[in-house]
């Protein structure tokens, strides 16, 4: 399924500074019923942003200073089951990239599998990025893919992140695994003629 490119993005964020958030507490299990991708956000960190009453409480979510496409939050996010809901969730939100120091190996490639991105920053930069999110929500963050460069805007604070080739292709031209294979097509087809040729002269 094709998807919005990722190039630069330029975003306040919501800061979430707490470590080892795993997959259930990213979307509750009982909300895994559907097989499509969307409306999950509706229920994105429910148990926090609700009480067992269904009142909206003081989580980050839920206060309007905080908002943009950007969530940073602490070490080792996504840890748990490998359940490809949580980064549903994530996305529908609305969030395009999610900060930390470290990601749980699979909920990274599932984020970068449908087009949100993983961004490692040192720890040391990451807690002063929270801080400086939480007391200051206008803060806006500049990820730019193509220099693989993140930089806070009102302090000029920069950091390089890693990103393999084949995922930074794929966000960089909106491309998900399928329509990757697809635009390989012609090379995949010249490279079976060219093999099939070959193996047919060795046994001629």
């Amino acid at each position: 399924m094709s998807r919005e490119k990722f190039e630069i993005l330029v975003s306040t964020c919501v800061p979430l500074p707490l470590d080892n958030i795993d997959t259930d507490q990213i979307i509750p299990a009982r909300f895994l019923g559907s097989t499509t991708r969307e409306g999950f956000g509706n229920n994105l960190f429910c148990d926090w942003r609700y009480d067992k009453q269904g009142n909206v409480t003081d989580f980050v979510l839920n206060k309007p200073e905080y908002k943009g496409k950007i969530l940073v939050t602490g070490s080792n996010f996504g840890c748990g089951s490998s359940r490809e809901h949580a980064v549903w969730a994530i996305y529908d939100y609305g969030f395009r990239a999610v900060i930390s120091d470290s990601f749980a190996d699979i909920f990274k490639n599932n984020a970068l599998n449908i087009g949100l991105l993983t961004v490692v920053i040192p720890s040391d930069l990451l807690r002063n990025l929270i801080e400086q999110i939480i007391s200051r929500p206008e803060t806006r963050v500049r990820i730019d893919l193509e220099k693989q460069r993140m930089t806070v805007e009102y302090t000029g604070v920069m950091s390089s992140f890693e990103i393999d080739p084949f995922n930074k292709e794929c966000l960089l031209k909106g491309l998900d695994n399928i329509d990757y294979l697809v635009r390989m097509k012609d090379d995949i087809t010249d490279f079976e003629k060219r093999h099939t040729r070959y193996y047919e002269n060795r046994t001629s």
